[in-house]
């Protein structure tokens, strides 16, 4: 092989190897994650623990962001019937998938829920983010002060917590699902899908209970 071939082929190399490692970096930052898990036609791999019966014959799909208002509506006035009438009776479950784009803390507000979950407290850091959230976006709420207040409040273990926060581990995570979303033309929060044994139904924005309930029924 002659010298152009040997630096082609030593390019080639680096390249694939480059990719590889661009591949593998998002698994690295995740822990225990199924990289397999999709419901319907989404990958839901890198979006939260599943909140319900895993083996639940619904699964309601999520898209949010921290500081999205409509988010907080529905969280406050339409999660808590679907919880009562369908998760906690194991005809659903609910995965919350990053679509962090409101502003420059939605980013890394959803980072500390998944920092939150390595000390296994996710759904509780994310709870605490939705009853705690004020009305303007980058209104100060949620940076990265308050973040780690919210861990202290709750006890986790600040030293991993801020190492986790601060080194953005999980910002590949975050960028992984808000593609997802807009993959799935979602364009504002929150955006849900239901998947059911026989397909999947899309429904925009905080609707009432009413709105999901007509949806769900059929499905169960």
């Amino acid at each position: 092989m002659n010298k152009k071939g040997v630096i082609i082929g030593v390019v080639v190399i680096a390249i694939i190897a480059g990719v590889a490692a661009s591949l593998s970096s998002t698994p690295a930052e995740t822990v225990n994650l199924d990289m397999t898990r999709t419901h319907g036609t989404i990958s839901t791999a890198m979006g939260s623990p599943i909140l319900g019966d895993p083996s639940a014959p619904i699964t309601i799909v999520e898209f949010g962001d921290y500081q999205c208002h409509q988010c907080y509506n529905w969280f406050h006035n339409t999660k808590p019937a679907i919880t009562r009438d369908y998760i906690d009776t194991g005809k659903a479950n609910l995965v919350f998938v990053d679509m962090a784009f409101l502003g420059r803390d939605s980013g890394p507000a959803a980072q500390a829920t998944y920092c939150a979950e390595d000390q296994g407290k996710y759904w509780e850091y994310h709870d605490m983010l939705y009853n705690t959230q004020e009305s303007k976006i980058d209104g100060g709420w949620a940076n990265t002060e308050r973040l780690k207040a919210f861990a202290f409040s709750m006890g986790l273990d600040m030293e991993l917590f801020e190492s986790c926060l601060d080194s953005g581990k999980y910002s590949k995570r975050v960028q992984y699902n808000t593609q997802q979303a807009r993959d799935h033309g979602v364009r504002g929060t929150p955006g849900f899908f239901i998947v059911g044994p026989d397909g999947q139904q899309q429904i925009g924005g905080a609707q009432p209970f009413s709105v999901f309930k007509q949806v769900l029924d059929p499905m169960v």
